[in-house]
């Protein structure tokens, strides 16, 4: 397994779609800070250009506070701002080429969504990290497959770092650590939040135990 996957565990941002760049930075910078363990670049609404744009001041940023950042979809703009690494959808491109590409040390995160068997091919191609979702209801991605918790206790046979994603928040989250997530994947939960930092601790308190009443609502 890559090591910088390795025995990860805690809150995985993903960027909301924002059209401004020093606004995005804006907004990600204080959780760099906080001790969140990965960031994951995405932006839905942008053009290429403002892809690269934005993934490139991130890397920066991101380097700077040694947090890997993960792009979203593309593993050709990740190898070209040297991301640690890429997310992928089914429709996303091959994991395999991926990893050709970015090489060794690279990570690369399959999303599984209901499917185990997903995963166990996703992990055979070279894939770091599987995750699933959606847990709860959630308005930022239009999706029709819910995944069940047991899931993420499955795959802890596959070896690699499990995601959970979806409508998750701190009041929602501790059953899904205790089910065997190793990180909790959010967009609103942290950006839509009124205080995002205070977020981002209620989300890392769901990891101080596996009891659901020790986590924060």
């Amino acid at each position: 397994m890559n090591r910088c996957a390795a025995n990860v565990r805690g809150l995985y941002p993903i960027t909301p779609d924002e059209a401004d760049t020093a606004r995005l930075l804006a907004r990600v910078a204080p959780l760099l800070d906080a001790g969140i363990a990965w960031l994951q670049y995405r932006n839905k609404a942008a053009d290429a250009g403002l892809r690269r744009e934005q993934a490139t001041v991130l890397q920066a940023l991101c380097a700077s506070a040694n947090v890997p950042l993960i792009v979203n979809d593309d593993f050709a703009l990740a190898h070209a701002v040297g991301a640690a690494g890429v997310h992928l959808g089914e429709d996303d491109g091959d994991i395999a080429a991926a990893r050709q590409a970015l090489g060794p040390d690279a990570i690369i995160g399959a999303s599984c969504y209901d499917d185990i068997g997903r995963a166990h091919r996703a992990v055979a191609a070279g894939a770091s990290y599987v995750a699933f979702g959606a847990f709860f209801p959630t308005t930022t991605k239009t999706t029709t497959r819910h995944a069940d918790p047991r899931l993420l206790a499955e795959a802890a046979a596959l070896g690699v770092p499990r995601v959970a994603i979806g409508g998750i928040t701190p009041a929602n989250a501790a059953p899904l650590v205790q089910a065997g997530a190793d990180l909790l994947a959010v967009v609103a939960g942290v950006f839509a939040a009124a205080d995002p930092l205070s977020a981002v601790a209620a989300y890392h308190a769901c990891f101080d135990s596996n009891r659901p009443l020790d986590c924060p609502t």
